[in-house]
């Protein structure tokens, strides 16, 4: 389920070719082809991975304040096809300190 206050990014195995339109994504594990309509959710899904959530995302992007859910619903179907995905979190480990 696509939860836009948590971290994405696009999937590894999705590769996206620029358009005058915006871009093809096309997703190398399930052959599937998606296509991102305008530059600015080009830029918000290539930029997911470098925000804390799809928020900050969109916002960092340019998209204005009043389109925010139309874009919403359109990084939802993204996710539901797998053109973006959660973003993993990765835990610090722990410091341990060693005897000399």
């Amino acid at each position: 389920m696509f939860a836009p206050e948590r971290p994405h990014r696009c999937s590894p195995s999705v590769a996206l070719r620029p358009e005058p339109f915006g871009a093809l994504a096309y997703d190398f594990r399930t052959r599937r082809l998606s296509f991102l309509k305008t530059p600015a959710l080009v830029e918000v899904v290539r930029t997911l991975g470098d925000h804390p959530d799809v928020h900050t995302a969109l916002t960092g992007a340019g998209v204005a304040r009043e389109q925010h859910g139309a874009y919403l619903r359109a990084l939802a179907s993204l996710a539901d096809s797998g053109v973006i995905e959660p973003r993993p979190e990765i835990r610090p480990e722990p410091f341990v300190e060693r005897a000399a």
